[in-house]
């Protein structure tokens, strides 16, 4: 797999609601409710830190899951973030995108 840089659509809405972190899209409002794994994934898209980064550093340490899991299933978010423009996935760094990290909901296991 390549590198794949992730950032956040400037597009987007988000917010903590519930416990969760939910998205919205204006473009074709779509609206996504994002699960914990999803929802640190969503916080650490900065454009700057490729998605194996991500998964190696946050996903795996704070949900204790095995790498090549992890990875194929961020991929599989990634992608279809992607596809509905919530996110942005690029083989280069992306710009600098500054948003708000929101609290990643509590897990319950």
């Amino acid at each position: 797999m390549k590198s794949l840089y992730v950032g956040r659509s400037q597009a987007v809405a988000a917010r903590m609601m519930g416990g969760e972190i939910v998205v919205i899209s204006p473009e074709d409002s779509g609206l996504f409710t994002l699960n914990p794994v999803a929802s640190c994934i969503w916080n650490s898209a900065d454009g700057d830190t490729t998605l194996e980064q991500i998964v190696r550093e946050k996903v795996c340490a704070e949900f204790e899951v095995p790498f090549d899991a992890a990875l194929e299933d961020a991929a599989a978010f990634v992608t279809e973030g992607s596809e509905h423009g919530i996110l942005l996935v690029s083989e280069q760094p992306l710009p600098h995108n500054p948003q708000t990290v929101l609290p990643t909901p509590e897990t319950n296991l």
